[in-house]
Parts: structure tokens; C-alpha cells; sequence
């Protein structure tokens, strides 16, 4: 299996995402944002890069009539 290489902001990113996850705690991009100490529009750039690496993927908010923005889940390797 090939290991894909991070750089830090993207370990930085992913860990925050995994944690939040981890932890039953909505995974948003602004919570991933102060979970990694950045902003959130570097955030969400990175998050896209991530999805593109099969590492996360997207979700829409599943919250009745609200509009919190995607949530970002692990993508589970099989």
C-alpha cells in the first residue's frame, strides 16, 4: 500500500478533522479550524486537497431546516 505525504498543514488539518471525529464532535469546517489553529479559509482549502486524496470526504448538514455548512468525515479504507 502507498503512503500518501502531508505536508504539515494538511497533518495539521486531517488530525483536527480525525480528533473532532473521534471525540462525537461535529466535524465543521470552523471546528477544524480551532482544533488546527488556523483560519478557516486555509482550512477549507486544504479540506478540498484532502477530499481529492481520498482521506475525507464530505457530508451536508443532516440538520432539519439549518444550514451549518458540510461536515468532514474520515474516509474509512477498506
Amino acid at each position: 500500500m502507498q503512503r500518501l505525504r502531508l505536508s504539515d498543514a494538511e497533518g495539521r488539518v486531517y488530525s483536527a478533522a480525525t480528533d473532532l471525529e473521534a471525540r462525537g464532535e461535529p466535524s465543521y469546517s470552523s471546528a477544524i479550524a480551532r482544533e488546527a489553529g488556523m483560519s478557516e479559509e486555509q482550512v477549507r482549502q486544504i479540506l478540498h486537497s484532502l477530499a481529492e486524496k481520498n482521506l475525507l470526504h464530505r457530508e451536508d448538514s443532516p440538520v432539519d431546516g439549518m444550514d451549518l455548512g458540510p461536515r468532514w468525515c474520515a474516509t474509512q479504507r477498506t
